[in-house]
């Protein structure tokens, strides 16, 4: 009994190490488990989520304030600011809609005051009117939630005013900013284009996202800054801008600043070398406004035809790179309305040539809104200067030979029976026999209506109209011209409108000479070249190259063939022959060989009809290309008289600065025609259909 009890004692002793020894491994591993787990937590902590906490602990101890970036300059193709930022510091007013009218107003005066006792005694003093109109308080100008810059270049006297009497001055604020400054000289204004407020600017597709498209602070958009808004301004935004810098500001749980400021500088953006040149592109402004004057002004009959021209476009593009030498829109205007943000009653004097209207329709410089509407845009029928390519198309169609001729009788007759109608030449002028170079020589609509126009609807049927639409583009005409800037039009189109309206027949006359397609000045320079070097249509340019803030080349140039039309060389020496041949005014006396087209369109706008707009295509050297022009003078009428002289005077320019055959030539006297001439023949006016006298029907 006694030997059995202590034997259970034994047994049960073991079970309760073992079950003891079990609990202490288990705690042991436990302990084990989760210690491992806090070392494991412990190493996640400091080698993975370290950097993020310490940026979270940096960032609840600091305050970063963006500083704007410094925007890049633009620069002609030697180095002359065209474009080009400074820092100063400025007053803005942020306006607050329960303000009215009397308490602004009493607000500028109390401004003003302030500007006249402090403020730069050699610039002219602001009004009280002035002020009160940049606060626009009717928010004809601004959203009401922009801030109105009412003055930059602050002395340091009106800094420190507006700083110790701020509450004073509700709404008042001075802000540090760059502020793009433009060429007194006015150099392609609106090529150059514009900037706007970020926050006035997400009207255009490119702002609409761009904070969330550029989380990189670096890179993040502030509402406070100006963006380009047009012209290269815009196209060039991403390289012009720079990026952002910081001040950063160490502060308590209070947010109070407990230490000094650390500055990260912004980087200047990069700077543009244009293909435009200062002294041929103020040439090229210079002869449109000169001539346009002449034209209003002038007692021959011929000149007189353009007494009602207001405006004038004109672009010079190098033949074989694409280079843009000149781009003229005229009238222009003083872009330094634009610093500091515009007013209304500045908005509204340069409404009517804020836009480039060598590659958009930019209207007639009328102030009157109804008989502005009268008149034709910048955007006209090419006329006559369309020539020199239906004759291509024939020769290319097979529809006649480069010797073949034509009897032109003065006129060319369409249409059913009891319904003809006549096209007419010029002055009703018959040529008789003539071949091809001839028809572009003499401009004769009939041989282009009969040869070009009708042959190739004999040809085609319906699917002329389709034939002739891809020989258009295929020169550029009806597309845009691959420059890349904002808002280029393709131009307008009626051949397809004409065919479906009135016949294919009447579509396919009229394209022939011209009265089927309004193009833009690029569009007709960009035509030009290609008639020029044979079939290439190269890209135009207007950047020579893009250099870093330290002066590396970042972006070199690159001459763009868009596309080629291969044709064989008689073709070419054909339109050549005519060209040659065709008179123009103001050419008198020149040194250089140079072959030409010029163009009289006519249109229907409003109440005027047939309204004559003046044309002219043409490059130099005649024999080895290098610069090619396009003149276009709405209602300046013929366009040998109209728009002819204008590219005289910038192909000399061009002459003088680089040399039509590869040296700079000093220029010579131009003298205009005198009053009354006509030169060595009449057929400067062939490239205008009159009306018609035995139907009692006018052609376009």
């Amino acid at each position: 009994m006694t030997s059995n009890s202590t034997e259970e004692a034994q047994k049960r002793e073991i079970r309760n190490r073992r079950h003891f020894s079990f609990r202490l491994n288990v705690f042991f591993f436990f302990t084990f488990f989760v210690f491992s787990m806090l070392i494991v937590r412990l190493a996640y902590l400091q080698f993975v989520e370290g950097p993020t906490l310490k940026e979270k602990e940096h960032a609840l101890g600091n305050r970063a304030v963006p500083v704007p970036p410094i925007r890049g300059n633009i620069y002609d193709s030697e180095g002359v600011p065209i474009a080009y930022s400074t820092s100063t510091q400025s007053l803005y007013y942020t306006f607050d809609t329960k303000t009215g009218e009397e308490e602004g107003r009493a607000l500028a005066i109390r401004i003003v005051d302030v500007f006249n006792k402090y403020g730069d005694k050699t610039k002219k003093p602001l009004t009280v009117d002035e002020v009160f109109e940049d606060m626009d308080l009717k928010g004809k100008v601004y959203y009401s939630y922009m801030p109105r810059r009412l003055k930059s270049g602050l002395t340091k006297e009106e800094i420190a005013y507006f700083a110790e009497h701020k509450d004073e001055f509700k709404g008042i604020d001075v802000v540090e900013e760059s502020i793009r400054q433009y060429n007194p000289d006015k150099i392609a204004v609106q090529l150059v284009g514009y900037m706007k407020k970020l926050s006035g600017a997400t009207v255009l597709d490119k702002y609409k996202d761009i904070k969330e498209v550029n989380p990189d602070p670096k890179l993040r958009y502030l509402d406070s800054e100006e963006v380009g808004f047009d012209g290269l301004e815009l196209m060039y935004q991403d390289e012009l801008r720079g990026y952002n810098g910081v001040k950063e500001y160490p502060v308590n749980k209070d947010s109070e600043i407990i230490g000094p400021m650390k500055l990260t500088k912004p980087i200047k953006g990069e700077n543009l070398f244009l293909t435009i040149n200062r002294d041929i592109q103020l040439e090229t402004q210079r002869a449109i406004t000169e001539h346009i004057e002449r034209i209003r002004m002038s007692t021959d009959k011929w000149e007189a035809k353009g007494k009602n021209a207001t405006t004038g476009y004109a672009v010079a593009m190098e033949v074989d790179t694409g280079k843009v030498v000149a781009m003229a829109s005229m009238p222009d205007y003083d872009p330094s309305v634009w610093q500091g943000g515009i007013s209304q009653k500045d908005l509204d004097a340069i409404k009517l040539f804020q836009y480039n209207g060598t590659i958009r329709t930019s209207p007639a410089a009328i102030a009157d809104d109804k008989e502005r509407a009268n008149h034709p845009s910048s955007i006209v029928y090419l006329g006559s200067t369309q020539k020199p390519l239906s004759i291509l198309i024939g020769l290319n169609e097979k529809l006649f030979t480069p010797t073949e001729r034509y009897n032109d009788i003065g006129y060319y007759e369409f249409g059913s029976k009891g319904h003809e109608v006549k096209i007419w030449n010029s002055q009703n002028k018959a040529n008789g026999p003539i071949n091809a170079s001839q028809a572009i020589e003499k401009s004769s609509n009939a041989f282009m209506s009969a040869m070009v126009g009708s042959r190739l609807l004999s040809k085609y049927g319906k699917e002329s109209v389709d034939v002739w639409d891809d020989y258009m583009k295929q020169f550029g005409l009806g597309v845009t011209t691959g420059s890349d800037l904002p808002n280029e039009s393709a131009g307008v189109i009626d051949y397809f409108h004409e065919a479906k309206e009135a016949s294919n027949q009447s579509a396919m006359v009229r394209s022939s000479w011209g009265q089927q397609g309004r193009y833009t000045a690029l569009q007709l320079a960009q035509y030009a070249a290609m008639l020029a070097n044979h079939g290439k249509r190269m890209k135009p340019q207007f950047v020579n190259e893009i250099k870093d803030v330290d002066g590396n080349v970042t972006q070199p140039f690159q001459p763009d063939v868009l596309n080629t039309v291969d044709l064989p060389e008689e073709f070419w020496e054909t339109i050549e022959k005519g060209m040659s041949k065709v008179d123009v005014k103001g050419f008198e006396g020149v040194p250089y060989t140079f072959n030409r087209k010029t163009g009289t369109s006519q249109q229907d706008v409003g109440k005027n009809l047939k309204l004559e707009n003046a044309v002219f295509i043409g490059y130099a050297p005649a024999d080895k290309p290098k610069l090619a022009v396009a003149v276009i003078v709405p209602e300046g009428g013929f366009g040998g008289w109209g728009a002819a002289p204008i590219a005289r005077k910038i192909f000399d320019a061009y002459d003088a600065k680089y040399g039509l055959e590869g040296t700079p030539r000093k220029p010579a006297v131009n003298t205009p025609p005198a009053a009354g001439t006509t030169g060595n023949n009449a057929n400067d006016a062939n490239d205008v259909t009159p009306p018609d006298p035995n139907a009692g029907h006018t052609q376009q």
